[in-house]
């Protein structure tokens, strides 16, 4: 059997690698009853940048992608159409029996069409996630590359009643749980091993001095590994941010007030950690809100992270405040109280209604002023949903191997 796996951006390489790993231990027990299995990785270039790419398969133990197709930046047609035009040459060069797509990013709906029209069977790893906001290019990729997969793997039953109430039949769908989880769990004890200080010191972004807690420390030594631990931060007394989407960081009007609330609000509290995305890095040149994010004291503005760091500082932050979809599902195992920065999820399990750590506050700042005052003095509370136990991608290979349709 021959399988070629997608990746294109930073959320799919969290969940291709241990379904990467499952294949290898596969082929290692392999029986005379068994097929061997023949797998290659295709990697899209939708993420082209080294922290956002390259850092994470070395991270994660992928194995260098077998093709690159290289499709870089662009808007959303663009990227759909030129992964569309190369991978075509993929499959007829490699004649593969399925490709395996994960995730919700444009690689995964490009390469999904591509398989169907050349008659390539194709299997969802996070099938039937649904935000119900059609304004998201997420939510249309899920939409698309669900109607046409021959086999949909879903994480959490509301997963499994969308698909059914959208018509899918039964025997498509199989439930396995989240492979975020998987990676999550083969990772945590390398990840908690790190220490936060060391984190910042090599992430902080280059020319900037902070006070913490009063006391001045200058990060232009920051590869001084002598430099001591910084304040409390080692006893997880900090928030931990990201935020990336185009409806928090493009506009004007939605940002200014935000970024005020953090600056004037939540780095009053305690230090703020903000793994900065380098769109939300160019907006705030824009507005001309850098300046006070290089100045502001307990404001700490870290380059992108690699998994096993943004891990770590997961595993100990008083709260989190992010728009991404697999920090949610992190902060549900973990427990970090989370104030999604977000009006609608494609992950409720992970809500509090629903047992988990997130509650949705949008991009308004009382509603989120409010259930900040409410969060930050929870106590962790840890949910784990049903096969959110590390064994995902085990599963996923068996559905596969046993696919009879």
């Amino acid at each position: 059997m021959k399988l070629i796996s997608i990746v294109g951006a930073r959320p799919n390489f969290m969940k291709i690698a241990p379904f990467i790993h499952s294949i290898n231990e596969y082929n290692k027990l392999i029986t005379q009853n068994s097929e061997f299995i023949i797998h290659k990785l295709v990697h899209t270039g939708q993420h082209y940048d080294d922290r956002m790419s390259k850092a994470f398969f070395e991270e994660l133990n992928i194995p260098a992608a077998d093709i690159n197709l290289g499709i870089g930046s662009g808007t959303h047609a663009e990227q759909v159409g030129n992964t569309m035009i190369a991978f075509e040459k993929v499959l007829i060069k490699e004649k593969p029996d399925w490709i395996i797509v994960v995730g919700d990013v444009n690689a995964t709906l490009a390469c999904s069409v591509t398989a169907k029209k050349l008659h390539i069977k194709v299997c969802h790893i996070e099938a039937g996630l649904r935000s119900g906001d059609e304004k998201m290019p997420e939510e249309i990729n899920r939409l698309v590359t669900d109607r046409l997969s021959d086999l949909l793997l879903t994480p959490d039953k509301f997963s499994i009643e969308n698909l059914k109430k959208e018509g899918t039949p039964d025997n498509k769908i199989e439930f396995v749980g989240n492979i975020m989880i998987d990676t999550l769990e083969a990772n945590k004890d390398k990840s908690s091993k790190l220490k936060i200080s060391n984190i910042i010191y090599s992430n902080l972004l280059i020319g900037n001095s902070y006070k913490i807690r009063d006391a001045s420390l200058d990060f232009n030594n920051h590869h001084n590994p002598n430099l001591p631990p910084l304040g409390g931060l080692e006893g997880g007394d900090y928030a931990l941010m990201t935020m990336h989407r185009p409806s928090n960081v493009d506009t004007k009007e939605v940002l200014v007030p935000l970024f005020s609330f953090l600056t004037d609000e939540v780095a009053k509290d305690m230090p703020l950690l903000w793994a900065i995305h380098p769109r939300s890095q160019k907006m705030l040149k824009e507005f001309g809100l850098w300046g006070k994010a290089m100045q502001t004291e307990n404001l700490i503005l870290l380059h992108p992270l690699g998994y096993h760091e943004m891990l770590r500082l997961n595993m100990d932050a008083k709260i989190m405040l992010t728009d991404s979809g697999g920090l949610q599902e992190e902060c549900c195992v973990l427990g970090t109280p989370c104030l999604t920065l977000r009006w609608n999820t494609e992950r409720p399990i992970t809500l509090r209604k629903h047992g988990g750590a997130s509650v949705l506050v949008g991009n308004n700042v009382e509603k989120i002023r409010k259930e900040y005052l409410d969060t930050i003095n929870f106590q962790r509370s840890p949910l784990r949903p049903e096969l959110w136990d590390g064994k995902t991608a085990v599963r996923c290979l068996q559905s596969i191997l046993n696919y009879n349709n």
